[in-house]
């Protein structure tokens, strides 16, 4: 029987957003970021809850697969660095047409504005 490893650097069940219910409550009640590649939507949960992340990669916006999976990994990866400052909100990113065209660099630096923007929006 093979043991599977946990990774600390995972995205593990806890830090994500898995029912249709939580979405909507986001939805429904929300404070809002956006720029020209991503509409971050956020809903404070208490403090002692941890950051949880949804997301919404359409491909209406973003055609192909692979970069569908580089803008999610991206996603995860912003999300895993910026987690402590956003301890207590569940977060939904959605992403804009044109997407696919960013480099990397400036999809982290657009991010990092949003979850610093957010962090301080949203009351404790």
């Amino acid at each position: 029987m093979s043991q599977k490893r946990i990774s600390k650097q995972g995205f593990p069940r806890h830090v994500r957003l898995l029912s249709a219910e939580d979405y909507k409550k986001v939805f429904a009640q929300s404070v809002r970021s956006t720029d020209r590649y991503f509409t971050v939507l956020a809903r404070h949960e208490g403090q002692q809850h941890p950051a949880r992340l949804g997301l919404a990669v359409a491909k209406k916006h973003v055609r192909r697969a692979v970069d569908r999976n580089r803008i999610k990994r991206l996603l995860r990866e912003s999300f895993r660095h910026h987690q402590q400052q956003l301890q207590g909100l569940d977060l939904v990113v959605l992403v804009k047409p044109g997407i696919h065209k960013a480099d990397n660099a400036a999809l982290f630096r657009s991010l990092e504005k949003h979850w610093k923007r957010l962090s301080k929006e949203i009351p404790s």
